[in-house]
């Protein structure tokens, strides 16, 4: 699978052959260069999984609170 393919693959599909990678690389069974090609496709899933959690982030919009509690609407999510 090529870069291209990554930044295609949804947030579910991405972690979920992460977290295949990180089994194998744990079982440490593959042989040196496809333990480094596994590596470096991980950690470009890795990249892609963040970019997308953090692009999610950035659309959240938080509940504003009036001084009685209740819902006055939503202004947007600030990290900071």
């Amino acid at each position: 699978m090529e870069q291209g393919d990554i930044e295609q693959m949804s947030f579910e599909a991405a972690l979920a052959e992460l977290e295949q990678i990180v089994r194998s690389l744990e079982q440490g069974q593959a042989p040196l260069d496809e333990s480094i090609e596994l590596y470096q496709r991980g950690d470009r899933l890795k990249r892609h999984c963040e970019a997308r959690l953090k692009a999610a982030q950035a659309r959240i919009e938080k509940i504003a609170l009036g001084p009685d509690g209740q819902p006055e609407g939503t202004s947007p999510f600030d990290a900071g």
